[in-house]
């Protein structure tokens, strides 16, 4: 890394990701259309809108699980438009999934090997284990004990301390307080919370878009796969149109 490059990626305005024009398709449906967002680094930006508003497929285009038809995805200063998944998660992006997809006949702590993989110095996996373990004092308790029989709210705790162990700069988290009793939700908010405290820079989707505006910097509103409305989340959770449309 040049020291021009180490320079801006220290600056607080430094842009860690940016998509630009960004087209999905899945078949002959467009799902996004033109998306333009930016995400500073050490931000936690939220996504919100309705179901099918194309929130998850966001997330799945800048982790390459979905690719674009249109667009750019510029992430550190790279584009990473046509880089394969793997890759994209060796230059730094952790993708939490909606629905949490833990390997149920695995132990807690084999998902957390798994969430290891692109790396081989298993000394310092080993410490990352343990960390995620100060971080997840319920895992720690059952590491030995399958995923499959976790609660609901445990295997989030799972989902995302196995993201965490890729040692992302960049946290996709989609929809983490699905299913999950309202406790378990403010539990699961104060650890993402603590991530954005370590330096994590944060994209959110949740369908909980009261609780996501309270705890992000700013928030972009997607309708029908195009961005409607942007602003800071103070801004937004204060929004007529946003308050009647999602905030209940």
């Amino acid at each position: 890394m040049n020291v021009e490059t180490s320079r801006h990626e220290n600056s607080e305005d430094f842009t860690i990701l940016e998509l630009q024009e960004l087209d999905v398709n899945y078949g002959g449906i467009q799902a996004l259309k033109q998306i333009n967002l930016t995400i500073k680094k050490g931000e936690v930006v939220t996504l919100i809108g309705a179901n099918g508003a194309g929130k998850s497929t966001t997330l799945r285009a800048i982790s390459k699980i979905v690719n674009p038809r249109h667009g750019q995805i510029i992430y550190s200063g790279r584009n990473i438009t046509r880089r394969l998944s793997h890759e994209v998660v060796k230059l730094g992006i952790a993708h939490c999934p909606e629905g949490r997809r833990v390997l149920t006949k695995q132990t807690v702590l084999d998902n957390l090997l798994l969430g290891a993989y692109i790396r081989s110095h298993q000394a310092e996996i080993k410490a990352d284990i343990q960390q995620q373990f100060e971080l997840f004092p319920r895992l720690a308790q059952r590491h030995n004990q399958l995923a499959g029989t976790l609660s609901g709210g445990e295997q989030q705790m799972l989902a995302i301390a196995r993201a965490l162990m890729s040692r992302p700069q960049l946290l996709l988290l989609d929809e983490p307080s699905l299913g999950l009793a309202p406790a378990i939700v403010r539990e699961i908010f104060s650890i993402i919370e603590n991530l954005r405290a370590t330096g994590v820079t944060i994209l959110l989707v949740e369908q909980n878009a009261t609780l996501a505006l309270q705890i992000a910097d700013r928030g972009y509103v997607l309708e029908a796969g195009a961005i409607k409305l942007t602003g800071a989340a103070a801004d937004l959770i204060n929004d007529e149109r946003v308050k009647k449309a999602y905030l209940g």
